[in-house]
């Protein structure tokens, strides 16, 4: 069963990891590239709706992953498949998320999910296949905190600086890690030599490494309690930095960060 934060339930069936399951809805509509998206780090802590019809087709291979593991709460799906077809694959998807003790619902018409989720806006919600009472799962979606306040980056964030790519390439560039994807650094050091620092390392640090630009890497929960981005940020825009700044801008986490340096509110959006 799902229950929403409205009062909207939808039932379906398990999948994954027999339990329960909650966190801020969220959704994806890409047609491939699921096992990424599980893990990348700046979906921690939301469940997560995928829009394709079909989801684990092609199985799950411990390379395609964008973190250490899997980030998301739990899963919502369409359909799901139990056999797949790649031979490069190690293991089915059931195999892959009940290993990384991932609670999923199936069999859910996830497009009018979506539709609901873009018309009512965010909110929490509850997957379990193990409280199928109406009010004792109203009652668990209640504790459920909402992601308003929540500084998640430092959950998933490296705790260690490192470095990634060839020392002697011409460029150097500072990684802020926020959340960072592994294909992020993979691109970014095919042309430069990276180093990754935890998310709220001061930037007097990072400028020791001598970077010729700075990377703001995405990241997840709410971006508006972390002061020590902000300041980052504005220290990094200083002309005196002479550095470039970039950030991955297909994610709202660096837009809202920066947004803060101009007094601006910040709402999520779907």
């Amino acid at each position: 069963m799902l229950m929403l934060e409205d009062g909207t339930v939808y039932h379906g069936k398990a999948f994954g990891k027999i339990g329960t399951a909650s966190g801020e809805l969220c959704f994806n509509t890409g047609m491939t590239g699921y096992q990424e998206v599980f893990t990348d780090p700046s979906y921690k802590g939301q469940v997560l709706i995928m829009n394709n019809c079909y989801v684990g087709n092609y199985g799950a291979k411990k390379e395609d992953v964008e973190s250490e593991s899997v980030k998301i709460a739990g899963l919502i799906c369409k359909n799901i498949s139990y056999n797949y077809s790649r031979k490069q694959a190690d293991e089915s998807l059931e195999q892959f998320l009940a290993e990384n003790n991932l609670v999923a619902i199936y069999d859910v018409d996830t497009r009018a999910l979506v539709t609901h989720v873009r018309s009512k806006g965010a909110m929490n919600c509850i997957i379990s296949s193990e409280i199928l009472d109406e009010a004792q799962l109203k009652a668990e979606l209640a504790k459920v905190p909402s992601m308003e306040g929540q500084a998640l980056c430092s959950e998933v964030s490296t705790k260690e600086a490192y470095t990634v790519g060839d020392p002697n390439a011409e460029i150097r560039i500072a990684v802020m890690d926020n959340g960072v994807k592994r294909n992020m650094l993979k691109c970014l050091s095919d042309r430069a030599y990276l180093k990754v620092f935890p998310t709220e390392t001061p930037f007097e640090v990072c400028e020791e490494f001598k970077p010729h630009a700075y990377f703001v890497s995405n990241g997840p929960g709410d971006p508006a309690p972390l002061d020590y981005a902000v300041k980052n940020i504005k220290k990094f825009w200083k002309p005196s930095a002479r550095c470039l700044v970039f950030a991955w801008v297909t994610s709202c986490w660096p837009s809202r960060t920066v947004s803060q340096l101009i007094k601006c509110t910040t709402v999520t959006a779907v």
